[in-house]
């Protein structure tokens, strides 16, 4: 026996003293790093003579593994909380572990506690009555909801209740909501109709509102009834109420320094969704209070997205329309002395809330200056005296208020940078933290709702509107969402696309949306993701396969399917005359029948996928081999493997002699059906793809924000696979003129309507005013054109595909043009994929 396996088996023995089981010691003793560390817990902590129970054991085990990066009192730390039973549970471990890496000592036992689960305890009732009131609040619409409620039950503190007992809550409120599972599951309709040659795309719809939603009930439930937010003097109330209509008025306030991401999606749920809801109205307002960050094409983009993901602005604002009335409100703040124009540095300023060492916090020199040194100060900052950072507007509040945001934040700053719709009117602009409630307070805003990192500045947000006595719109916080395993940073993704690691803002390895639209990820799946979570105060984590699991089944009912192979392997079926024939009627969705047929050749040279035949057979192997009868997906006959050819130079199997099983003694009935495509050449079939992109998540880990030593080392190498030369069956020309007319179609009714309201309620302009417009254009793409590859994957068609036929009139017949260049981009597999390791 080597040294290194003397070594191993020491460390299993040690492993088995405290309490492991054999299999369990020896995974321990895998990996050299954990195993240190284990050892080092172990000998530290003399547990060997302290006859642990095997679950504390294993818990520290788990910590060996967790707590890789923890520094050795921050880990002791730990070890203490599993030995005195705090933590009972290697999820509250895994938490623990990355509480402690961002924590040093001494540790706020309480906070820690708070968030790694300790203590938490919640009867059976209790469990029944939080899960019932979370199901009814969601959009889920039937059983197939079933594993992402579980889910995102999982991401709020029930994360900590017995997982059995959770699964069972669930489902026993999923049987009161939906009935019993089998009888939930329903039978497909067989297509009997068959007389419909070209396919009727299923409309893809958010998710329906019912009685019960996410909108009457949970956080959105609990939220106060329009005029309800209390005010400074009951005359702004009824002042309010009057040019309100008492309708729920909400906004979506981006900054349009960059792209929206799945993030963003929620918010737009949430605001868009909660006054659509209410009969009431959103608007879109720009928050461009930052021109140096600030392009065209992010406030194109901005809307495009809102649009495509189906919902219409009632008014498209700006916080550069109200840039004279912010101006004059400040100047109203000074005369009232509740703000000062001050003229210290950075490191000034944070010196007196405190430095480093968090000390007492004391007043700036500034901050008594008289008023009208003020008003004459604040006059020379917008007449261009100053530099940037030489002067700022700060608000006098409350520096011994235990909230950071009430240390007199900044109100208006200098900046030379002229701004895309004021140009060089401004040297000055507002801070968001000045200009957000105000604008809320000028669009008489009835729910302002927003993530939960702006609680903090809620009480700036009502100190401000008090302090001017205008106003006061109540602020809501949610929880935000995060999609593990990418990355959002906007500054971040700048790099992957100027380092070349992605194609664009909107690669399909992205989560930005206008890359899940590209990947050919529905609007309407987008939704049914973000409503099955739920809207709550708690952030929602969840991985990447979730949302891609929402997507496969929003997919599995509204996506025709087509005969598809991705790698090619020639047949020639010997019993069959160079020139036969057989047409085919195949239904495009053997359960949705309003989708269509499709009508495909079968002929003497058919192709299958290389990956459905091998030359070696075996008992649990049932596809083709040589001597061995397959099925042929909707074919009328099966097939047998009588030779095949190879490569003389490599082996390579180049091309399959079968046999057709039409006569007398055929195979009853094959054990496998396997796709295929036919080669008819006056029919245009097969539809040769010239790149079948293949995508696998860009990042190897959950969280690449937190690789050493920089998160582009997480980067994976193998995210992107083309494959050249697959093939669709012929009827992907008819399904993709049909899709791409209707999707016209559809925008253009929606475009018009739009556009008609806009015209009743026009928002305020400047001059120059470049706002973007609703075209029918935003909401139709190449992506439009959706099918399930049957037994592949999921495709959309990629932008880079040059398709003559969709701009063709209606009559023309579809096909294939000299010019054509089919890319077609895998939306998601059809199973859960792990994606590819580098």
């Amino acid at each position: 026996m080597s040294a290194k396996a003397d070594d191993t088996a020491d460390l299993v023995t040690l492993f088995k003293s405290i309490g492991l089981t054999p299999s369990k010691a020896a995974e321990a003793a895998k990996s050299p790093k954990s195993a240190a560390t284990l050892k080092d817990i172990i000998e530290r902590n003399g547990l060997i003579e302290k006859h642990l129970e095997e679950k504390q054991a294993v818990l520290l085990a788990s910590l060996a593994i967790q707590g890789g990066k923890l520094g050795e009192a921050e880990r002791e730390y730990a070890v203490h909380a599993i030995l005195d039973g705090r933590l009972k549970s290697t999820d509250q471990v895994s938490v623990a572990a990355k509480y402690l890496e961002v924590h040093s000592l001494p540790i706020d036992k309480n906070d820690f506690n708070a968030q790694c689960g300790v203590g938490f305890t919640i009867t059976a009732e209790q469990l029944s009555a939080r899960v019932v009131e979370y199901v009814a609040s969601s959009a889920a619409s039937g059983w197939s909801n079933l594993g992402a409620i579980i889910g995102s039950l999982k991401s709020t503190e029930l994360r900590w209740a017995n997982p059995l007992d959770l699964k069972n809550a669930v489902e026993r409120a999923f049987t009161e909501k939906f009935g019993p599972k089998e009888a939930a599951k329903g039978k497909g309709k067989e297509v009997k109709d068959a007389s419909a040659k070209t396919p009727t795309p299923v409309k893809a719809e958010a998710p329906a509102s019912s009685s019960k939603t996410i909108f009457t009930e949970g956080f959105l439930g609990r939220l106060h009834k329009v005029g309800d937010n209390p005010q400074i003097h009951s005359h702004l109330r009824e002042r309010h109420i009057t040019a309100t209509g008492g309708l729920v008025h909400t906004r979506f306030p981006p900054e349009p320094n960059g792209f929206l991401h799945i993030g963003h999606s929620k918010a737009i749920f949430v605001n868009f969704g909660y006054a659509q809801h209410h009969g009431g109205r959103c608007y879109l307002r720009f928050d461009d209070t930052n021109p140096e960050a600030e392009e065209g094409r992010y406030f194109e983009s901005i809307l495009e997205t809102i649009r495509w993901l189906g919902y219409e602005p009632w008014k498209i604002t700006y916080s550069s329309d109200y840039f004279d009335q912010l101006y004059e409100l400040a100047v109203e703040l000074i005369r009232r002395d509740k703000a000062y124009v001050c003229h210290c540095t950075g490191d000034e300023i944070y010196a007196n809330r405190g430095g480093d060492e968090r000390g007492p916090r004391k007043a700036c020199t500034h901050r008594t200056r008289p008023v009208a040194e003020s008003l004459a100060e604040f006059t020379k900052m917008k007449d261009g005296a100053y530099q940037p950072g030489q002067a700022i507007l700060r608000m006098k509040q409350d520096l011994e208020s235990g909230n950071t945001m009430m240390w007199d934040l900044v109100a208006y700053r200098v900046l030379n940078a002229p701004h895309h719709r004021t140009h060089d009117k401004w040297k000055i602009y507002p801070t968001y933290d000045f200009t957000h409630c105000l604008c809320d307070s000028f669009e008489n805003i009835t729910h302002s709702l927003c993530t939960v990192e702006f609680i903090p500045s809620r009480e700036s947000y009502e100190w401000l509107c008090d302090a001017l006595e205008v106003y006061k719109p109540r602020q809501s916080e949610y929880g935000r969402l995060n999609v593990t395993g990418t990355i959002t940073s906007k500054r971040k993704i700048l790099q992957l696309v100027k380092e070349k690691h992605v194609l664009d803002w909107d690669d399909p390895r992205l989560y930005t949306v206008i890359a899940l639209r590209r990947r050919g990820v529905p609007p309407g799946a987008i939704l049914s993701f973000v409503s099955a979570l739920g809207v709550s105060t708690a952030t929602t984590q969840i991985q990447a396969v979730r949302f891609e699991q929402t997507v496969r089944q929003y997919l599995e009912n509204t996506a025709p399917r087509l005969l598809m192979v991705m790698r090619p392997l020639k047949v020639t079926i010997e019993n069959l005359p160079e020139d036969y024939v057989l047409w085919l009627e195949k239904p495009l969705h053997p359960k949705v029948p309003e989708l269509g047929t499709s009508k495909v050749p079968f002929t003497r040279t058919i192709y299958i996928d290389a990956d459905d035949f091998r030359l070696e057979d075996s008992k649990d192997y049932f596809r083709l081999a040589p001597g061995k009868t397959v099925g042929l997906f909707q074919a009328p006959h099966p097939v047998t493997c009588t030779s095949y050819k190879t490569d003389a130079a490599t082996g390579e199997v180049l091309e399959l002699v079968c046999r057709l099983e039409n006569g007398a003694g055929a195979p009853k009935k094959p054990k496998a059906f396997i796709q295929w495509v036919a080669e008819h050449a006056p029919s245009g079939s097969p539809v040769r793809v010239d790149e079948a992109r293949v995508f696998y998540q860009l990042f190897k880990s959950d969280n690449p924000a937190a690789v050493e030593p920089d998160w582009r080392a997480d980067i994976n190498p193998n995210s992107l696979e083309i494959v050249k030369g697959a093939m669709v069956e012929v009827g992907f020309w008819d399904l993709a003129k049909r899709a791409y007319e209707d999707a016209r179609r559809e925008s253009k009714a929606r475009t018009d309507k739009a556009v008609e309201a806009s015209a009743q309620t026009t928002a305020p302009a400047v001059a120059g005013d470049d706002t973007p417009k609703a075209t029918s254009e935003q909401l139709v793409g190449k992506e439009c054109i959706r099918f399930q590859g049957l037994r592949v994957a999921y495709f959309a068609v990629d932008k880079d595909s040059r398709l003559a036929c969709l701009e063709e009139a209606s009559g023309a017949a579809p096909g294939r043009r000299a010019d054509d260049y089919v890319v077609l981009n895998r939306i998601v597999s059809l199973k859960e994929d792990s994606g590819k390791a580098a």
